[in-house]
């Protein structure tokens, strides 16, 4: 690996606690993050012509805390508060950088509520992720430029808001814990089925997402959500190489080569599930998500599902976080349990749901549940409104094949 690849690598690794300790110091993200992008400049600098330090994190943290107090000495060598700060920044600490409760802290900061969730999900990605602002543009599909100003305006409006750099206290913790998963759920979801682009599965995005749930897991071993939400991307992501075929098309879960489901992952979702369960506290509806999908995973054939554990899991997801789209997926697994009069009851249930109106997902699931009743023309109507309704090419030309071919078996066609 040449020095330049070393360096991106340990920047990767390293600039989340290197921005967590500046910030806890400076009381600035947005300077703290400015200061940490310098010493990587200079790294790229330096590493090449005189070779990687033994001890990379030390040399960017010390390199940091360098910049940083001559900033603050030039800037601002009449502030006492300032010169507090450069006097801390002095003190010993942590070779390596941030310290596990600074880290933790620039996470909460990052997702604060005072953000959009948009806003929230590019500034993880860059302060705690590493990512630059191209990776984190291409990701979301906008233009660097667009990317860059959304997030100079989300650090402009955590330093206006005077959001303070520190963990949430007891009472607000659940809240604040629960907009941080979110976020990362948000990014996960994104790559998994991505809504903004015509590729069915970006692939890299989910893995960041997974990276940013697993250092929060690190971080906070005892909150069950967070393993929770680890056990449930890894579950899902565990399926990537089955869910799409030769051509890049989706394959659905029904479909699917569960042989070609990654081991690795399943055993480590199932672990994080179980994580999760062993804390004795009650189960978040991550957690709960994530029993389904161990559910899935569990089963040798599609026809093996415990589809009664399914229904009664999402049973009690409704009661935890009630939403249109849960009562989706309880439809499908009623489906499968109880047989398709009872999916199409639950499905009618929500089907006026204005939250429903241009979720093709709906209109899908409908429409094979209309085709086991044998009612095929409703059925083809029904997958063409959700063809209209797919946010990628892939999903629409799916839908549109299926439509055709309930139009082909129907008794009239």
């Amino acid at each position: 690996m040449d020095a330049r690849r070393t360096v991106e690598a340990v920047w990767r690794i390293e600039s989340a606690r290197l921005v967590a300790f500046l910030a806890r110091v400076i009381q600035d993200v947005g300077l703290a993050e400015e200061i940490a992008q310098e010493t990587f400049v200079c790294a790229l600098e330096q590493w090449p012509q005189q070779g990687v330090p033994n001890n990379p994190g030390a040399w960017l943290t010390t390199t940091a805390k360098r910049r940083a107090i001559d900033l603050i000495r030039r800037e601002h060598v009449r502030d006492q508060k300032y010169a507090q700060f450069a006097a801390d920044l002095q003190a010993p600490g942590p070779e390596g950088g941030g310290t596990d409760a600074e880290l933790l802290s620039l996470i909460f900061v990052a997702c604060h509520p005072v953000l959009s969730r948009e806003s929230r999900a590019a500034l993880a990605l860059r302060l705690v992720g590493g990512l630059g602002t191209e990776e984190i543009a291409r990701a979301f599909l906008v233009p660097a430029a667009t990317m860059g100003q959304r997030i100079t305006r989300a650090k402009r409006t955590l330093a206006e808001a005077q959001v303070p750099f520190e963990v949430p206290g007891d009472e607000e913790l659940p809240t604040r814990l629960s907009a941080v998963l979110e976020v990362v759920y948000l990014v996960f979801n994104e790559g998994y089925s991505g809504t903004s682009s015509d590729d069915w599965i970006r692939r890299e995005l989910a893995e960041d997402a997974m990276r940013l749930g697993r250092i929060l897991a690190g971080l906070m071993p005892r909150e069950p959500e967070v393993h929770g939400l680890v056990a449930l991307m890894e579950l899902q992501a565990s399926r990537f190489r089955a869910r799409t075929g030769p051509n890049g098309e989706p394959v659905l879960l029904q479909d699917q080569d569960r042989s070609r489901w990654d081991r690795t992952l399943v055993t480590h979702g199932l672990a994080s599930l179980a994580r999760a369960k062993s804390t004795g506290r009650p189960l978040g509806p991550y957690t709960v998500q994530a029993a389904i999908a161990a559910c899935h995973t569990r089963a040798q054939r599609f026809e093996d599902t415990d589809w009664e554990a399914i229904v009664a899991l999402y049973d009690a997801l409704a009661q935890l976080a009630p939403s249109p789209i849960v009562e989706l997926n309880r439809a499908v697994a009623l489906l499968h349990a109880d047989g398709p009069q009872a999916a199409l009851e639950a499905l009618d249930a929500i089907r006026d749901d204005p939250r429903m109106a241009r979720y093709h997902l709906l209109g899908a699931v409908r429409g094979d549940v209309l085709l086991r009743l044998g009612r095929h023309i409703e059925a083809a109507e029904e997958l063409e409104r959700a063809a209209g309704l797919a946010p990628t090419t892939r999903e629409r030309t799916l839908l549109m094949e299926r439509a055709a071919a309930a139009t082909a078996t129907s008794p009239a066609g």
